[in-house]
């Protein structure tokens, strides 16, 4: 029973993300964290470990090969930097969202208990097993048509996040005699599994709060409201504007 109500599941998956697999197995590794493996005590490398690490790689062959083509103009430096901010753990977190792969991942009883559903580490490790899956089922076309829907989208909003305290830093150095600073407003959660709240101040102003599982991403959060605030035009970011 609970074999079938497992490829039930992964069914309900493909459709969600349009690709069927060959091997469903594949899917169903992907799907599959160390902890939950662990706790069924699983054959050895039968968790997503090994898809991640080959879908690491995929995913940014992949991204390399769609920036190079669609940003003509920039340099190596400026390539790099705005595919870190596309394949880093935070944006690929975020691009799961849509997907919903929290629900999808097997997860040890613990972990489930703690969050795991919603852990960025999990979740990003895990799309990037799925697309080490999807490769291996379906070769490059299958994964970069998969990349290119769920990972390669809202660039500039992806890159605005990413590099939002130095911005908002420009912005305010530009603008205001008063510093930046990023006040800890608060911290819940047991000591593995931290929730940080943090605010984004222009002296005595509070201009954005935001939330993480570190102060650093916590503070990257408030700047990034904080710029949303400023109507901040991501695609002005080379020109410095705010308006």
């Amino acid at each position: 029973m609970g074999n079938m109500r497992n490829t039930g599941k992964l069914e309900q998956f493909e459709k969600i993300i349009g690709y069927h697999f060959q091997n469903r197995n594949l899917l169903r590794q992907a799907l599959t964290h160390s902890s939950f493996a662990n706790e069924r005590h699983m054959a050895k490398r039968s968790d997503n470990e090994r898809l991640e690490f080959l879908g690491d790689a995929v995913l940014e062959l992949m991204t390399s090969d769609y920036l190079y083509r669609e940003y003509p103009k920039y340099s190596e430096g400026e390539l790099t930097k705005l595919r870190a901010s596309l394949v880093c753990e935070q944006a690929l977190a975020a691009s799961t969202d849509e997907i919903d792969l929290g629900k999808y991942i097997s997860l040890g009883k613990g972990e489930n208990l703690t969050g795991g559903r919603k852990r960025k580490s999990i979740l990003s490790d895990a799309m990037e097993a799925v697309i080490g899956a999807i490769y291996l089922d379906g070769g490059f076309a299958g994964a970069k048509e998969f990349v290119l829907k769920f990972i390669l989208t809202d660039i500039e909003h992806k890159q605005l996040f990413y590099d939002s305290k130095t911005i908002l830093q420009e912005y305010v150095q530009a603008n205001y005699e008063e510093e930046l600073n990023y006040p800890l407003l608060g911290e819940s959660g047991p000591d593995h599994d931290k929730q940080f709240t943090a605010a984004a101040c222009i002296g005595d102003m509070q201009v954005g709060v935001g939330e993480g599982h570190t102060k650093k991403a916590a503070e990257q959060a408030a700047a990034y409201q904080a710029l949303l605030k400023f109507h901040y035009k991501p695609r002005q970011e080379a020109e410095g504007k705010c308006i």
